[in-house]
């Protein structure tokens, strides 16, 4: 099924989640172990979610948060989503070229 327009997957994060907690973006940062510029870019757009940090998501966020698959599935919609939206060159098909023996 295609998705229009996902949602960036760290805005659950920033909009629901910090403030659910009542944390800071340098208080979650802290309990993530990783720095607050790391975390900031995250938040605002700037960096896409990364195997590790959809581990430390995970990890942070207990058992029953979203898996780090799904993390990463939904950056992965989103990516393909604005890349689709993009200008790109023509792409020529492949020409078959023949084994050989």
């Amino acid at each position: 099924m295609k998705m229009h327009n996902p949602p960036y997957p760290a805005e659950i994060i920033r909009e629901d989640i910090l403030p659910a907690l009542g944390i800071s973006i340098s208080e979650a940062a802290r309990q993530l172990g990783v720095s607050r510029v790391t975390l900031s870019r995250l938040l605002h757009g700037k960096t896409a979610i990364s195997a590790d940090m959809a581990l430390r998501l995970h990890a942070w966020l207990g058992k029953d948060s979203p898996s780090p698959e799904s993390w990463l599935h939904q950056q992965a919609d989103y990516d393909l989503w604005q890349a689709s939206r993009k200008t790109r060159p023509a792409v020529l098909p492949a020409v078959h070229v023949p084994k050989t023996l």
